[in-house]
């Protein structure tokens, strides 16, 4: 008997669950057979997954697909956290979005999820200097999502965007953990400064539909910004502000805006 037994692989739920729900998906609808098997089944982890599904969408007559997997395979091998955001980012969309009911669906189906992915391996190759590899991803995630992500951008955990459409986060902007927007929201400079810009978006906060945050200015933590409203000054933590230009209007109404995703003013969702 051997005294040196093997360890025992890594347990990883989120991906166990994933693979439970696309065998569960083939037998539902045996049509979609081959993308449940090609893009979650055939892989052994969803960092596999990942690379696969990402060199698939942005893959290019520029940038082959085989070319764009092992960019983003090697990007998951070096950092392991890009994994473990993946996993965050995930479960968030899970647990904030009320049409998503299956873990699958963010990484087969919601653009959300996917753009912040690559979003995720285009800043790992910013920080290792390959800056025209980043601004190729970068361009290709707004070509093919609608989400325009600079790649020198900062961003935490656990962030869910809804829909998706026509995001744009600035070069110099950092967005906190467990941040909720939905579409349209501009997080943006004032003029053609080139030094720090961009806003800086605390912990836990909710950002409306149609948002825009404009200049260096921080948003506090838990705080939330209502839809449509122009945001040009500082933002106190758990505050709810709205207008344009923004003002305070109350408190945010509960310790978690972001996972709440309560976005009318005064009472509690249904």
């Amino acid at each position: 008997m051997s005294l040196n037994p093997k360890p025992l692989a890594a347990i990883d739920p989120v991906w166990s669950r994933i693979r439970s729900e696309a065998q569960e998906a083939t037998a539902d609808e045996p049509l979609l057979g081959g993308l449940f098997h090609s893009s979650i089944l055939h892989h052994k982890s969803l960092a596999h997954a990942l690379a696969f599904r990402m060199s698939l969408k942005l893959s290019s007559g520029e940038m082959p697909e085989q070319l764009m997997r092992e960019i983003a395979d090697e990007a998951y091998y070096d950092d392991p956290t890009l994994t473990e955001a993946a996993r965050a980012d995930l479960v968030a969309t899970y647990e904030r979005d009320p049409t998503c009911h299956r873990f699958l669906q963010p990484l087969l189906y919601f653009k959300g999820f996917q753009a912040v992915q690559a979003y995720r391996v285009g800043h790992w190759l910013w920080e290792r200097d390959r800056k025209d590899l980043a601004y190729f991803i970068q361009m290709r995630v707004s070509e093919v999502y609608g989400v325009d992500i600079h790649p020198a951008a900062k961003m935490g955990k656990g962030i869910m965007i809804d829909h998706a459409h026509s995001i744009v986060i600035g070069e110099t902007a950092t967005v906190g953990d467990n941040v909720s927007m939905l579409h349209s929201v501009t997080l943006g400079g004032t003029g053609k400064e080139h030094d720090d810009r961009h806003p800086k978006i605390g912990d836990g906060v909710l950002i409306g539909a149609g948002a825009k945050v404009l200049g260096a200015i921080r948003v506090g933590h838990c705080s939330r910004i209502a839809a449509g409203s122009v945001v040009l000054e500082e933002v106190p933590p758990m505050k709810t502000v709205a207008g344009v230009p923004a003002r305070i209007v109350g408190e945010a109404g509960c310790e978690q805006p972001s996972i709440v995703m309560n976005h009318l003013f005064g009472g509690t969702p249904d």
